[in-house]
């Protein structure tokens, strides 16, 4: 536009070198799109546990196919998100990864593995049979709260490399989960599930899932949701798979932090051994 007193332009026309870059934070890395995925499917999971299982709970309909199946989708789903929250720390490691990376990965982990798990374990409450939905809620408000907790002490607290301090977050929500497909008794199921919550919150130490053990997880996983599709679609057993999965699911996270602490007091023998053998003539 021109004034028409003095025909000099309003507004300067900006020159091409002075237009300004895209800041570096709003940039999304590679790992960064991961991590977006990893969300993506965090949400997904609640969107099926909710038109799957709660829907048609609510209306009545006996349609027990469809639950199993929006369960297993759902459940495949956090694993698929737990797929993505591994790639996208490798790849980050690997190429690089945005100033708004760690933010990003803590935001999504909240999503799927505190409100995806959480929500699960709320819908559960409210169609189980022998479930108290109160009770539940509590449960699932304790889970929700734990991984809150962790994914917040994650970000201040630095701890030796290799280790977690206190179960993942990844893993905790397939243990919560894997505790509500086993099918049972409330009183124990509820147990499990506070227990699980404590164990993402305490200091026990687990390590993190590199090199070998990273492709055990991964292979755990493809396993998983296996056993998950078998049991949806009814295949001959695929109850028992899937139980003996939850199972196992279970005794996982209860053994390594066993062999962690066991690793833990070995290495403050050994080094007692070598204090007190420097300290002799």
């Amino acid at each position: 536009m021109i004034d028409p007193d003095t025909q000099a332009g309003w507004v300067p026309e900006a020159d091409e070198d002075d237009e300004e870059e895209m800041p570096l934070s709003l940039r999304l890395s590679i790992a960064d799109t991961l991590t977006l995925g990893n969300a993506t499917c965090g949400f997904m999971a609640v969107y099926f546990t909710t038109t799957g299982i709660l829907i048609p709970h609510l209306t009545g309909s006996q349609e027990t196919g469809m639950a199993r199946h929006s369960a297993a989708t759902a459940v495949i789903l956090m694993l698929c998100a737990a797929v993505f929250d591994l790639f996208d720390g490798l790849v980050a490691r690997k190429l690089r990864s945005s100033p708004m990376g760690a933010e990003l990965d803590n935001l999504s982990d909240l999503i799927s593995f505190g409100l995806a798990p959480a929500y699960f374990v709320l819908v559960y409450g409210m169609v189980a049979d022998d479930a108290h939905q109160r009770v539940a809620a509590v449960g699932a408000i304790v889970v929700l709260l734990a991984v809150v907790l962790r994914l917040a002490r994650f970000s201040c607290v630095t701890v030796k490399d290799g280790t977690f301090q206190g179960m993942p977050s990844p893993f905790g929500a397939l243990t919560v989960v894997s505790i509500v497909l086993l099918e049972l008794p409330f009183v124990a199921t509820l147990l499990a599930i506070l227990g699980t919550a404590w164990l993402m919150v305490s200091r026990v130490e687990y390590p993190k899932p590199r090199g070998r053990l990273a492709v055990a997880m991964l292979t755990w996983i493809v396993l998983s949701m296996g056993l998950l599709a078998a049991w949806a679609f009814d295949a001959p057993s695929g109850q028992l798979l899937l139980q003996t999965g939850c199972a196992l699911q279970l005794v996982m996270g209860a053994v390594i932090p066993l062999f962690a602490t066991a690793r833990r007091v070995n290495n403050f023998r050994d080094n007692r051994r070598e204090a007190r053998a420097a300290q002799l003539p």
